[in-house]
């Protein structure tokens, strides 16, 4: 049995090849390896500050704790539930809600009564037109004012001076303040002041208990 052996790809032509620009041909032909400089590569080794140091060695020590963990130091507990049993307070809101969700799941619908709506335009009363009547005839003056039928007046600027009573009331209420202002607190006197809790009466008591 003969085995076919797939012939060679042909070269590509020249036409085919990609094109280079002739200012770029022109430098890499031109191009001299001896214009490059020699330059040393210097390699840097940046060493961990103290607290890098000290987060590693803590990183550390805390995955060799839970990598050799020994789980035969761990104790056994035991989990207890605690029901926390509903005061009256709650047992009576309880059973509200529950007979209100009742009565409104079983209600009877067919003791409902047919109603019919009526839709009621009442007319303005006698009292209602005229003031409507005067409400719009004062508009109306308003509006249709005529300015020539007013007369040039002079107004006069009185100065009322005050009477004895209030001079009287300025100088106590400027007294007052001035006592205010000017107390000399060295005439105070100490004072001790008792405090005074008192207790409860029987009455009380009884009324607190019944509540």
């Amino acid at each position: 049995m003969s085995c076919t052996v797939p012939a060679a790809p042909a070269p590509p032509a020249l036409k085919d090849l990609p094109k280079v620009a002739d200012d770029l041909k022109t430098q890499l032909e031109g191009f001299k390896p001896s214009n490059l400089k020699n330059a040393d590569t210097q390699e840097k080794v940046v060493l961990p500050s103290a607290e890098d140091v000290a987060q590693e060695r803590t990183h550390n020590a805390l995955m060799d704790g839970v990598e050799n963990f020994q789980t035969s130091k761990l104790k056994r507990t035991d989990t207890k539930e605690k029901i926390v049993l509903p005061n009256a307070q709650d047992v009576a809101a309880e059973k509200t809600e529950k007979a209100l969700i009742e009565g409104i799941e079983r209600f009877d619908t067919s003791k409902l009564k047919h109603t019919l709506t009526q839709e009621k335009n009442p007319l303005p009363d006698k009292e209602a037109v005229q003031l409507e009547k005067t409400h719009q005839t004062l508009l109306n003056g308003v509006e249709h004012f005529d300015k020539s039928t007013m007369k040039h007046t002079e107004t006069e600027e009185k100065v009322v001076l005050p009477d004895k009573e209030v001079i009287e009331q300025e100088k106590g209420q400027k007294n007052l303040i001035s006592g205010i202002e000017n107390f000399d607190n060295s005439k105070l006197k100490h004072a001790e002041t008792l405090e005074k809790n008192p207790l409860p009466t029987k009455e009380i008591i009884d009324q607190e208990k019944s509540a």
